[in-house]
């Protein structure tokens, strides 16, 4: 197994142990964590393995949001889910449901499959836009476009929700994130000097880019961390 895999295999595994939670009627809840595991090997096809550290990647951040059925949830158009899945995946091991009829150049999931819309808003929805293409402008020059397209959405649209960044990706930890930053956006990484938490960093740095004024991203005020990262001024 090559030295990257076993080092994030064993962050994923302990993530994962001994995680299955009771719900208050006393019937085990849904072990998302274990699930999650088991469909990122189905996706790559190599149990605990995979082709690439980017099918690694990959695998890990879609079998978060498919085991709860919300695919909707990366920000994907049924396109570009299906070509991750073709450069990424082992053959049929996602199921992709049928698209619903082009509008404004994409196709968009069918109403029944999507368990909670990926955009509340027209200003979320402005944000995420902004931010792909924000990302997108910072791609590092040796990645595959499509794949640095693909994960600008899901990062964009992760920042839409309301929890650590690492978390709302389906990650082991803020080391996850950074490895994936400095892989895909290098630059993003460059500009954290201060070490902040990297979804008030990406906001922070959008804003500065367009000529807004830098605050939370849209899901940063229902953080846990919200009062720690966006403490009043003295």
């Amino acid at each position: 197994m090559p030295n990257w895999l076993a080092r994030r295999s064993r962050r994923v595994a302990a993530t994962v142990t001994d995680m299955t939670e009771t719900s208050p009627g006393g019937t085990a809840a849904p072990d998302f964590e274990h699930r999650a595991v088991a469909c990122r090997d189905r996706l790559t096809g190599v149990p605990g393995g995979a082709r690439s550290e980017d099918a690694w990647l990959f695998a890990r951040l879609v079998a978060a949001r498919e085991v709860r059925g919300e695919l909707a949830l990366l920000g994907l158009s049924a396109q570009a889910l299906a070509g991750l899945a073709q450069r990424h995946f082992a053959v049929d091991a996602l199921a992709l449901p049928p698209a619903s009829p082009v509008r404004h150049g994409q196709s968009h999931w069918p109403p029944h499959f999507q368990h909670t819309m990926p955009i509340a808003d027209e200003t979320h929805a402005a944000f995420a836009a902004s931010m792909r293409a924000f990302l997108i402008g910072l791609a590092a020059p040796d990645v595959d476009a499509a794949d640095a397209g693909c994960l600008a959405s899901i990062l964009a649209h992760a920042c839409l929700r309301p929890d650590h960044l690492w978390r709302d990706l389906g990650l082991a930890g803020r080391d996850d994130v950074t490895w994936m930053l400095t892989r895909f956006f290098p630059e993003v990484v460059a500009r954290n000097r201060e070490g902040l938490r990297w979804k008030k960093l990406l906001a922070r740095e959008l804003a500065r880019a367009t000529g807004g004024v830098p605050g939370p991203a849209p899901g940063c005020p229902g953080c846990e961390d919200f009062g720690f990262c966006f403490a009043p001024e003295p």
